[in-house]
């Protein structure tokens, strides 16, 4: 069975399509994907504008053509903090629907958490016992705890490397005021969740997913991609912290030649570096294991699940968000203080 998966993120939309069969590894095909950052697309209002709603509409449209001629069977979309914060979102996610067919499941925070958690879980397995998993992406960043397939606890907190960097960072070569208080506010937004974090003890593992930490641990050492996900690769918080003081001096166009880094990533590299390790810091950790699977890769093999267990379910249909998306686990969204 082919399945296709359309992330609708923060600063990409990409597009993943796998195969997989009863028993086996999903197995990637084929990927499409263009940089696209909606929430450069903002009015002062806080709405997608007519410019950002075409060059999404573009993208999915092209997507959609894409996955019909590489004879995909099932096909899902989905969409998180860039549509889900903005004031016209469901306008937006009705426009799609009206003009390209798709259907985006619009995902909470904590829905976020839940899958990325689950698809981390498949990954490492049930030998890992607790896992600590952390996930950022641009417009928030997911915390989960748990020792089954759903975390039992989770928070998503406004602490995106994009947002951040828009917010407290948007000029190349930031001073140290500017840096030093953009840490403050992450320690304080961190603090009510790591703390509640903190009670459930040490995991037994510590993961982390996304782009971001895959690209913080390339850079503090960690093997290129193109040695393959089996790869072990650890981002250390010691080689972190010491990275972090040296992006704060480094231009945007600096950072873009380090390896693993992109030209559309470097400006928020240093935003990541600072929550990674004051997450890290704040949940008492020296290091987390990069796990190569994360959101979509959850969505994919929970999506597997009903449709190689339930006969009645049909290839073409969707499966719900709740079904989809939420384990029984309790989950939360977290605020930040005021």
């Amino acid at each position: 069975m082919r399945l296709g998966v359309l992330d609708i993120g923060s600063n990409t939309v990409h597009l993943l399509l796998v195969d997989a069969y009863p028993g086996a590894r999903p197995v990637p095909y084929a990927s499409h994907k263009r940089p696209l950052s909606l929430v450069r697309y903002l009015n002062e209002y806080g709405a997608i504008t007519e410019e950002g709603q075409s060059e999404l509409l573009s993208f999915i449209a092209e997507a959609a053509e894409f996955a019909a001629n590489h004879q995909v069977e099932d096909f899902m979309a989905f969409c998180t903090s860039a549509i889900r914060e903005s004031s016209n979102g469901n306008t937006v996610l009705e426009r799609v629907k009206a003009e390209t067919g798709v259907t985006l499941m619009e995902l909470t925070g904590e829905e976020e958490a839940g899958m990325t958690f689950y698809s981390v879980r498949r990954w490492f397995g049930w030998s890992s016992e607790s896992i600590l998993n952390l996930d950022m992406g641009g417009g928030s960043l997911e915390l989960a705890w748990g020792t089954d397939e759903f975390p039992q606890v989770a928070f998503s907190v406004p602490l995106g490397a994009g947002r951040l960097t828009r917010e407290w960072l948007p000029e190349d070569l930031p001073g140290m005021k500017e840096v030093r208080e953009l840490r403050n506010y992450v320690r304080d937004v961190l603090s009510d969740p790591t703390t509640e974090l903190r009670q459930y003890g040490k995991p037994t593992l510590a993961t982390a997913t996304s782009k971001t930490f895959r690209s913080l641990a390339r850079i503090t050492g960690a093997a290129p991609s193109a040695e393959g996900p089996y790869v072990k690769r650890v981002l250390h918080r010691d080689a972190l912290k010491l990275w972090t003081n040296r992006l704060t001096a480094m231009s945007w166009s600096e950072r873009a030649e380090l390896p693993g880094v992109s030209e559309v990533r470097a400006p928020q590299l240093l935003a990541g570096a600072i929550v990674a390790h004051e997450a890290m810091s704040a949940l008492k950790l020296k290091s987390v294991r990069i796990c190569p699977w994360a959101i979509r890769e959850g969505l994919m093999l929970r999506r597997f699940d009903h449709v190689m267990f339930d006969s009645s379910t049909p290839l073409s249909s969707s499966v719900g968000v709740g079904e989809v998306a939420l384990g029984s686990g309790a989950q939360r969204m977290a605020e930040p203080k005021a």
